[in-house]
This record gives structure tokens, C-alpha cells and sequence, in this order.
């Protein structure tokens, strides 16, 4: 049976070379004023999925 992609979880998620998710972090969208700028600044930079959520995610992705 042929299976649907999550497409949200396509716009919020790209894989890697190495088969692993990148994502985006959470927490720079707005009330910007409370946080440091060292803590923003880390904020852009992507992130990957953990571990234990990958076999989920792969499931909601299933090509790709």
C-alpha cells in the first residue's frame, strides 16, 4: 500500500546526507526583548532531531 507523507512535517523537516532530520529551533518567533542576544544568535542555527523521536518521524515521512 502506498503511503502519504505528513506534509506538515515536510515543510518543518529536511533530511541530512546521513538519513538524519534537521529542524528548526523553537522559542525566536516573538517577545524577543526578554532574551539575550547570545541566546538569540544560537537560536538560528538549525538543530537535529533526537533519537528517540527519529523512527516516529520516519514514519510521517516516509520518502524522504
Amino acid at each position: 500500500m502506498k503511503l502519504k507523507t505528513k506534509k506538515t512535517v515536510a515543510k518543518r523537516f529536511r533530511k541530512t546526507a546521513s538519513g538524519k532530520l534537521k529542524r528548526n529551533k523553537a522559542y525566536k518567533r516573538h517577545i524577543l526583548t526578554s532574551k539575550t542576544r547570545k541566546n538569540k544568535r544560537h537560536l538560528k542555527a538549525p538543530a537535529l532531531v533526537f533519537e528517540g523521536d527519529l523512527p516516529r518521524m520516519k514514519r510521517l515521512l516516509p520518502y524522504g
